[in-house]
């Protein structure tokens, strides 16, 4: 008992060699809000709900994030079975899994050294699964596509981080600054936190269903210019967190300004099998820029796909690619040097993204079952996403703008002074005020728009939609009653 205590006396008089005087100062700045104190708060609730701490609600809803399968979403079995086979060789002799999914599992084992899911794989991706990333995006867009510029990733947020990286470098003695929508998906100004760059933040318009206006982006790399150096912009589409699909010519005049401006683009395009508005359709990036022709077709590219998303909702198992196209050899050396040093992405996060780019084709055995999980998840997402606008948009002091792709809402509320008032004497944005008051009392998490950005005097939220048809009802039901309750406290 002794010594316990004098080790621990030791311990206290001992100085840290690394403090948060000392360390990383890029750390402390940088914020993620998908993950932040509202879901912190949220996981303590769910403890206290199991010790039996009487509260008005008995389960906590976390919409905050984009977890498909958390949200009771149903893996697709192609998916899973190819998995079983490569991490489970032995099965493949086994009579209950189809031709086709044992034939992928081959293929994928076959790229593998010493035919195991478990060794390390080229750095940029196992030869095989590029080579039908290539072939996935050729047929997407019509348009060549080389396998060389397909570099695999543990989800699109490595790919993203690898690629920013790169432009970490003064030049004319300015900080490097990166355009990204506001709002935006938190990834983005937590690694510009993160790497020391300058976050360029431009409007999204929200009375034109979050389009990208182009006299802002204007208006937005003027103002930059006077204190960093703008050397790309982020373009998300479909939209996190607002879920618009933006129109062919928007995408057009977004890649005459990057032009204009010597801007590297990133094309987050996580979210392309996730439009459901009529009138809506994903075009991308790449296809636009090659069809406009020169000088356009010649710029300097990134895009970036996962399988978190889609239809798939694999987020666990990190899976995703990057196609650069444009890129100086000697860059794309250099990259692919810094990708070296992770080694590897994840190989059953690689064998997801060969399932998703290397589907059942028609004839083949898994053909049918793929196709009708496939189509019930999208079709459910489509009726989801629409039940959320419209639910909101019954709202007292809500509005929401059609949910068109990807999976989330940004409705705005109009708070009343009263709560503005108390949220500023809480030291709290209003949106995180009523964010914390809406979980204390239905456990229902969402993220503040604080998080995202938003318009100064505006205040949002985001919210999945990926809740059950049923229990998002029910979500829905709980949170108009306490919106009632909010306004009749606080009007």
């Amino acid at each position: 008992m002794a010594t316990t205590k004098t080790n621990a006396a030791a311990a206290e008089l001992t100085p840290k060699c690394l403090t948060l005087g000392n360390m990383n100062p890029n750390v402390k700045v940088m914020e993620y809000a998908v993950r932040g104190p509202l879901v912190t708060r949220a996981s303590e609730i769910e403890k206290e709900l199991e010790k039996g701490v009487k509260k008005p609600f008995n389960e906590v809803i976390k919409a905050n994030i984009g977890d498909c399968h958390a949200m009771g979403q149903v893996p697709i079995t192609f998916i899973r079975q190819v998995l079983a086979l490569v991490s489970l060789p032995e099965l493949l002799e086994d009579p209950r899994f189809p031709s086709d999914v044992k034939s992928r599992a081959k293929a994928i084992l076959a790229g593998c050294r010493g035919q195991s899911v478990g060794s390390y794989t080229d750095s940029a991706g196992i030869e095989i699964i590029r080579k039908h990333v290539a072939e996935y995006i050729q047929r997407r867009d019509n348009i060549p596509c080389d396998y060389q510029n397909v570099l695999l990733c543990a989800g699109a947020s490595d790919g993203i981080k690898s690629v920013l990286k790169l432009l970490i470098e003064k030049v004319d003695g300015k900080t490097p600054g990166v355009m990204i929508p506001i709002p935006q998906y938190p990834l983005y100004s937590a690694s510009l936190a993160e790497f020391g760059m300058e976050q360029v933040g431009y409007y999204l318009n929200e009375e034109k269903n979050w389009s990208l206006d182009v006299s802002e982006l204007e208006r937005s790399i003027a103002e930059a210019k006077k204190t960093c150096n703008p050397r790309a912009i982020v373009v998300i589409n479909p939209g996190n967190p607002t879920g618009q699909v933006l129109a062919r010519q928007n995408i057009e005049d977004i890649i005459k300004f990057a032009n204009k401006h010597k801007l590297f683009i990133f094309a987050d395009e996580v979210y392309q099998d996730n439009v459901y508005a009529e009138g809506s359709k994903f075009f991308s990036f790449k296809k636009v820029l090659v069809e406009m022709g020169e000088p356009y077709s010649s710029m300097e590219l990134a895009s970036f796909m996962s399988c978190s998303k889609g239809y798939m909702g694999e987020c666990g198992l990190r899976g995703g690619y990057t196609e650069v196209i444009n890129m100086d050899p000697e860059v794309k050396a250099m990259l692919l040097k810094a990708i070296s040093a992770m080694l590897c992405p994840t190989v059953l996060g690689q064998t997801v993204m060969d399932c998703v780019v290397n589907p059942p084709q028609k004839g083949e055995p898994s053909y049918d079952l793929f196709q009708k999980e496939k189509q019930a998840v999208l079709d459910s997402l489509a009726v989801r996403a629409k039940m959320v606008a419209d639910t909101f948009n019954s709202f007292d002091g809500f509005s929401c703008n059609p949910v068109q792709g990807a999976m989330y809402a940004f409705p705005q509320i109009k708070l009343p002074q009263k709560a503005i008032e108390k949220a500023k004497s809480l030291k709290q944005c209003p949106s995180v005020f009523y964010a914390f008051q809406l979980l204390e009392n239905t456990g229902i998490c969402i993220v503040p728009g604080a998080g995202f950005g938003q318009k100064p005097g505006t205040y949002h939220f985001r919210t999945t939609i990926l809740p059950q048809p049923e229990k998002l009802k029910s979500m829905l039901q709980k949170f108009k009653e306490f919106h009632e309750s909010f306004m009749k406290e606080y009007n």
